[in-house]
């Protein structure tokens, strides 16, 4: 049996935070101080040490409630590793989330000890996809989860920003598994932007093009690496939102919001049409959290796809065109979060094949097939606007269902007009009720 979704939430919820707390205080021995740095009108804290060479500075963060309380509780903050074990396998054995296979919790966990996550970095793709479970409280096929990638991306801005850096990258990832080894690249721009060890694991680092296209490699200067500039995925890493790989004591590290993830996954879709199997994952990795998201958070999900619609005509086409190409459900349910007709869809229709009507007595309608998109869409009249504006009041079903008949082309073309235009009101389904008639016959004038 599932575990109850509160269940899972707050076991994450709690190992969330004792995470974070871990990670902050890893990442800075008591022999230091903070110092706040004005930049822009902005706060940002740096921890400050001193040595025999002199002083040096590392990068916290942006100034937040959060990081203030961190700082303040910097010192008083205990090594709970054992505790975290145990609900990293509580979530794991008892809950039914799938962790990621080790191999990727190593190199996750060996990124985030070099400081890779605290240095604003985000971990994107199948192993933050990983995480989603657990954050929403909800099942996801394990078939979704599978992966040998690690995905990493950083602004080329806060990368230049940060005032502190990584060892080399290959050192980081050779510190975990001395089998690492840089893939070469087509550009002559120095430091490798991808790397793989034996079995397969790989690594990558991208970062948004947000200029002209271009493959050339940007230098990050923070991680020590190369990135592949990538196009959209601005939008996917804007607002991270805090996570925990379910690896060892927990991993604390960076994600993107689940609601991002799902609207960039539409769009990439549509963006890299010749890979057939990543657009298929694309899209069933979206189908999913829209699912989910739909019943946790229809608000964000809303306001990140409007964000996404408003960007221009070129993100437009992406995003509308990877929703058409959704799973029925998936699709009806976003375009009834958005209160957006099915019609704002490139290409749709809704077809008829003159299969047979039938009385379905629980719902009191004539119900018949239709289809969009080759997917087969349930449609019904009620029997009040058979009664009220198709002339078979005192009739029987049989007398109905043989009204329809004789009436089923302006039948027809008042339900397709009212499953395009209108709002979305049950996936995969369209009824015409008595109070619609009239205005759909209106429209049509």
């Amino acid at each position: 049996m599932p575990a109850p979704s509160l269940v899972v939430q707050t076991t994450y919820a709690e190992l969330l935070e004792r995470c974070a707390a871990a990670a902050f205080g890893e990442s800075f021995p008591d022999d230091g101080t903070f110092t706040p740095k004005t930049i822009k009108g902005r706060r940002y804290w740096y921890f400050q040490t001193a040595s025999a060479e002199g002083r040096s500075q590392r990068y916290v963060g942006l100034e937040s409630p959060e990081l203030l309380e961190r700082i303040a509780q910097h010192k008083q903050a205990r090594d709970d590793e054992r505790e975290r074990r145990a609900l990293v396998s509580t979530l794991v054995r008892s809950l039914g989330i799938l962790p990621p296979i080790p191999q990727i919790g190593e190199v996750v966990a060996v990124l985030a000890r070099s400081g890779v996550f605290r240095l604003r970095s985000v971990l994107i793709g199948t192993v933050a996809y990983q995480v989603y479970p657990a954050m929403l409280g909800v099942r996801l096929p394990g078939a979704l989860l599978q992966t040998s990638d690690v995905d990493v991306a950083q602004f080329t801005s806060v990368s230049m920003a940060t005032g502190d850096e990584t060892p080399p990258m290959i050192h980081v990832l050779r510190s975990g598994d001395k089998t690492f080894r840089e893939i070469p690249s087509l550009s002559r721009h120095g430091l490798a932007s991808s790397y793989i060890a034996k079995g397969g694991i790989r690594v990558d680092f991208v970062t948004p093009n947000e200029g002209a296209d271009t493959d050339t490699p940007q230098m990050l200067p923070a991680l020590n690496t190369n990135a592949q500039p990538l196009r959209f995925l601005d939008f996917l890493i804007r607002d991270p939102a805090p996570a925990v790989v379910l690896h060892g004591s927990g991993i604390y590290v960076h994600v993107p919001s689940p609601e991002r993830y799902a609207v960039h996954k539409l769009i990439l879709s549509l963006y890299r049409p010749a890979a057939i199997a990543k657009r298929d994952k694309d899209l069933r990795q979206a189908e999913r959290l829209i699912e989910a998201l739909a019943e946790r958070r229809p608000g964000e999900l809303k306001d990140v796809w409007e964000e996404a619609h408003e960007r221009g005509p070129h993100w437009r086409k992406f995003l509308l065109e990877g929703m058409r190409n959704l799973a029925p459900d998936a699709r009806d349910l976003m375009l009834r979060i958005l209160g957006r007709p099915r019609d704002i869809l490139p290409s749709i229709d809704l077809t008829f094949d003159s299969s047979t009507a039938r009385y379905d007595f629980s719902r009191d309608t004539v119900t018949f097939a239709g289809a969009a998109f080759g997917g087969p869409v349930q449609c019904a009249i009620s029997r009040e606007a058979l009664d009220d504006h198709f002339g078979t009041d005192g009739l029987d079903n049989a007398g109905r269902v043989e009204a329809f008949q004789r009436n089923r082309s302006k039948i027809e073309s008042l339900v397709r007009r009212k499953y395009l235009s209108w709002p979305v009101e049950e996936p995969r389904h369209v009824l015409v009720k008595t109070i619609d008639v009239e205005r759909l016959s209106n429209l049509s004038r």
